[in-house]
């Protein structure tokens, strides 16, 4: 059993910055990968990034490549570093653990959090 618990989200100008990060308990956190998606109202779940158990490989969705950076510690913790941001991406955002393997697939994933609430204003 693994419990997430986002944080980091707010209200924030198009161009601006924002860090997400999700907290992980309940399980060996360096045995799991980690992800982050989004939601928007209306729209289906949709992969944002990914990051494998060492660290050493990340992946990320091509409308946030360049401008998000995820990331983590040895601890318990997962961040998301958003650059650049623009309207389009507003949208709850939740980080998801995978018990070893990396995957980019929402239903591959084994646990997730409640969600984390990102508005950018134009």
């Amino acid at each position: 059993q693994v419990q997430l618990v986002e944080s980091g989200g707010g209200l924030v100008q198009a161009g601006g910055s924002l860090r997400l990060s999700c907290a992980a308990s309940g399980s060996i956190f360096r045995f799991n990968a980690m992800g982050w998606f989004r939601q928007a109202p209306g729209k289906e779940r949709e992969f944002v990034a990914a990051i494998s158990r060492s660290g050493g490989n990340t992946y990320y969705a091509d409308s946030v490549k360049g401008r998000f950076t995820i990331s983590r510690d040895n601890v318990k913790n997962t961040y998301l570093q958003m650059n650049s941001l623009k309207p389009e991406d507003t949208a709850v955002y939740y980080c998801a653990s995978k018990w070893m393997n990396t995957v980019v697939t929402a239903a591959q994933y084994d646990y997730w959090g409640q969600g984390t609430q990102v508005t950018v204003s134009s």
